[in-house]
């Protein structure tokens, strides 16, 4: 599997993706909203983008799927909930559905509510295991719940469904935000070194040549898979002295949400 990641230098700071068969050279493309620089990637890699996926229903995701589907015929897939709302998609998905490109790549459908009701995840397992997570998971954060979505539902994303992929799972978003996350990660949790010293890191670096992580660095420094640490919860309950002195993992996640909501 041959991954391609495109920095969008738009305002919304968007990544968009295109997973190729290294044999064939046909290439799903993720979330292509400046279309054009899709194409042209492929175009410089010899490759065909044949497929587009939508990783869920917002425009600043959707919004490249007419240009790119005339430049190349494309077909469109989608979570099977979504695709009323995103319109010209060919296959609706759900849990488990398997994504081909080529010969090679076989990508497996996460089902994963919280940033929206239908919201998709691409996994591609194997000795190196990526996850194509849309505005579920982003690199040192979680993505937000203003546009019909449900913290609590997040919340059960990221434990029942994220937090047990392999450690060596590559996060791969639909946006850069790593600075800033890190940053909130920070605040909640002063005491963490390894975050402190990837911030530095990241304020140093171009995002077209950002960190890409990996699970088990995201249980290090994203805060919300840290909801067992006592610093969390000691700075949390100062924010919120209702939660009392033991709160529950899903309290202090739905909490640290709204708490970033307005950070």
């Amino acid at each position: 599997m041959l991954i391609e990641r495109i920095w969008s230098a738009n305002s919304y700071r968007n990544f968009h993706y295109l997973i190729a068969c290294p044999e064939t050279g046909e290439a799903l493309a993720v979330d292509p909203l400046e279309w054009r620089l899709c194409l042209d990637a492929a175009r410089q890699k010899g490759w065909e983008i044949t497929q587009i996926l939508n990783t869920h229903e917002h425009r600043d995701h959707t919004g490249g799927n007419e240009g790119l589907t005339a430049a190349t015929g494309a077909s469109v897939s989608a979570h099977a909930g979504a695709a009323a709302r995103i319109g010209g998609v060919d296959r609706g998905l759900a849990k488990g559905d398997v994504i081909r490109v080529g010969r090679t790549v076989e990508l497996e459908c996460l089902d994963t509510p919280g940033h929206t009701m239908a919201h998709i995840c691409l996994l591609a397992r194997g000795d190196e295991p990526a996850l194509f997570c849309g505005d579920t998971l982003f690199n040192a954060g979680a993505g937000n719940c203003h546009n019909g979505g449900s913290p609590e539902l997040l919340y059960d994303t990221f434990v029942t469904q994220l937090a047990r992929l392999p450690d060596t799972t590559r996060v791969f978003p639909g946006h850069e935000y790593l600075a800033r996350n890190l940053e909130f990660t920070l605040d909640r949790e002063p005491d963490n070194a390894y975050a402190a010293a990837l911030l530095a890191e990241a304020r140093e670096q171009d995002p077209a040549a950002s960190t890409v992580t990996t699970l088990g660095q995201e249980k290090t420094v994203n805060t919300f898979f840290r909801l067992q640490s006592p610093s969390v919860i000691e700075r949390l309950r100062n924010a919120f002295p209702d939660i009392g002195e033991r709160p529950d993992a899903r309290t202090v996640f739905v909490k640290l949400r709204e708490l970033r909501n307005r950070w």
